[in-house]
């Protein structure tokens, strides 16, 4: 790795390394540099600015998360495995992924008014809008769930945050059986 890349790299594990410990807004760009050895000049040189840094974060580190979510959110005509599949792809970039998975929790329960907030917001709603088209792709198979596929969104993906929360705090471990016993209750409810 040249030079160049190796200070964006090392700047960008920095950063993240501290939004996702502190939170976004705790964080300066005075600390950002003496942290990652480098001067504010070359941090403007390579992201602008300090939400330029965020934006590079979320965009990089959330490439992956978003990628899965698009392909398990193809609806295959069977609710169930593609439920599990969704759940899955969140689960799993959360454990491969625990500092980005941290900060992007915490961003997006950030006020709205806020950068960070703003800095995560397209990735928030293109993975919401994803899981709302499966449960509205999923409603002409299924007529009791017909006009609640935002509803269905918001409690799905709030019910596998508060389970990803809970285990990069070191609440529960994200086990197979932990995830499909969540899984099994928010079908039981969307089912009745």
């Amino acid at each position: 790795m040249d030079t160049a890349s190796g200070n964006r790299a090392t700047i960008l594990a920095t950063a993240l390394g501290l939004f996702s410990d502190r939170g976004y807004e705790a964080v300066g760009v005075a600390e950002l540099c003496s942290e990652s050895g480098i001067t504010k000049p070359t941090l403007y040189y390579y992201f602008g600015s300090k939400r330029g840094l965020l934006d590079a974060i979320v965009a990089e580190r959330g490439a992956a998360l978003r990628e899965r979510v698009r392909e398990a959110s193809a609806y295959n005509r069977d609710v169930r495995l593609g439920i599990e599949r969704i759940a899955f792809a969140f689960v799993r970039s959360a454990r491969e992924d625990a500092a980005f998975a941290r900060l992007r929790l915490a961003l997006a329960f950030a006020p709205p008014s806020s950068e960070g907030w703003n800095a995560a917001a397209p990735m928030n709603a293109e993975l919401f809008e994803r899981v709302e088209v499966f449960f509205r792709a999923a409603a002409a198979d299924h007529g009791n769930m017909r006009g609640r596929s935002r509803p269905y969104a918001a409690s799905f993906i709030g019910t596998i945050d508060t389970y990803i929360g809970y285990h990069l705090a070191g609440h529960v471990d994200l086990t197979e059986e932990i995830v499909r016993g969540a899984l099994r209750q928010f079908m039981y409810g969307i089912f009745s």
